[in-house]
């Protein structure tokens, strides 16, 4: 049966139930959809809702869980496991597929404007190395204390930028997505959000962005801090108290100041075992993100944040059993939004990967090749998570329809 989705983020944690909504008129309009990004729609589904109960006990076993509406469905760099990562063909597909809103990394360039990129790094998501003009453009920069080596948003202005075309990030694990490599450019904030804009009003309900402010403490030490521009860019649209918009960060810092800026949801990304916040390890402070999900750590959060967006394996460890974290987060009144779901073998559980053809095993099979992501879903869904982000909205759409 066809679910249609008709909803809109309410409260101050955003995406919440809704009668049909009113399209955002915050901003200038913009074009629905770039060449080539009218894919055929994915199924819709109800809108999320705000969750009750408590986490199911361990071992989670695939069953019936809360239906659609209790979880905030995001497109991953839109719908990044169909089309090259935030373009306008990957965020207009993830709006048609169901997801309640898109995630948008933002990296700033040389003259102060904010684009679409995962890393400042576009060596791997641009033809950049294709264009001899900015050859010695390609250079080593330390990030967060990693040395990376190749072009950076920083060097360039947004003129620049505007000449060179998107492509598929992770052509070995998607050689399908190459099809569509150079048929896009890069995007401003404001051109998604125009973009968004469009979708919103082409499906009569009210698509979300969730900006992530990218790398801040390294951006603010070379004079080109993400904070200001983004501030700026919701105040000019209306968007700085909406609940359509939840701004994100691995750092801790920027988003306390940015808790007295914009009257909009936060929500704190954690990042893996052993991994510590950029801004704590400038500041000298030795917490890693493992202190931050604790009982003590997550108040914290609390204090300044309505969201918590964990790697899903924070949730559910490696041998399927459930930790504490998500009763933690609620302990506090905090929600939680795992990442990344996607379908492909490798970043499934192992007991969860396929090989291409029956009795074929899963390390034979090509790098592309599917596995039992329903299978994930449920586990998650089963616990009740209250949000998600995915590079595949459809399947993730499809398993809290069914």
């Amino acid at each position: 049966m066809e679910i249609t989705r008709r909803a809109a983020f309410v409260t101050a944690g955003g995406l919440a139930v809704a009668g049909l909504a009113a399209c955002s008129n915050a901003g200038s309009p913009g074009p629905a959809a770039g060449p080539g990004a009218t894919p055929t729609a994915g199924g819709g589904a109800p809108g999320p809702g705000v969750p009750t109960g408590a986490p199911a006990p361990a071992p989670v076993v695939p069953g019936p869980g809360p239906d659609r509406t209790s979880v905030t469905i995001v497109g991953h760099r839109g719908a990044a496991g169909y089309r090259p990562e935030h373009t306008v063909a990957s965020y207009s597909l993830a709006a048609r597929f169901g997801v309640d809103a898109v995630d948008v990394d933002l990296c700033p360039t040389r003259d102060g404007h904010l684009v679409a990129r995962h890393e400042p790094e576009i060596g791997g998501t641009t033809d950049v190395a294709l264009h001899p003009e900015f050859a010695s453009r390609r250079t080593t920069k330390v990030i967060d204390s990693t040395p990376t080596e190749g072009w950076f948003t920083v060097d360039f202005t947004l003129a620049e930028l505007k000449t060179l075309r998107a492509v598929e990030r992770i052509p070995a694990t998607r050689p399908h997505n190459t099809l569509y490599d150079r048929r896009y450019g890069i995007l401003t904030l404001d051109e998604v959000l125009d973009t968004l804009d469009g979708l919103s009003r082409e499906l009569g309900r009210r698509v979300g962005v969730l900006p992530e402010v990218k790398h801040s403490t390294f951006h603010r030490s070379i004079g080109l801090p993400v904070e200001p521009a983004l501030v700026d860019t919701l105040r000019r649209r209306g968007l700085a108290a909406d609940p359509h918009v939840i701004i994100q960060s691995f750092e801790t810092a920027n988003l306390k100041e940015l808790r007295t800026q914009v009257g909009c949801p936060l929500l704190q990304l954690i990042d893996a075992a052993g991994v510590a916040p950029a801004d704590l390890v400038a500041a000298g402070d030795h917490r890693t993100f493992d202190d931050l999900v604790t009982p003590a750590g997550l108040r914290e959060i609390a204090g300044y944040a309505t969201w918590i967006g964990p790697t899903k394996e924070r949730v559910i460890g490696p041998t399927g059993t459930p930790t504490s974290l998500l009763a933690d987060a609620r302990a506090v009144g905090l929600r939680t939004m795992p990442y990344t779901f996607r379908n492909e073998n490798e970043f499934l559980p192992a007991p969860l990967r396929r090989g291409e053809h029956p009795g074929q095993p899963p390390e034979a099979a090509p790098r592309s090749t599917y596995g039992d992501a329903f299978g994930e879903y449920a586990r998650y869904r089963a616990l009740g998570i209250e949000g998600l982000f995915s590079d595949n909205g459809d399947t993730a759409v499809a398993a809290w329809a069914g």
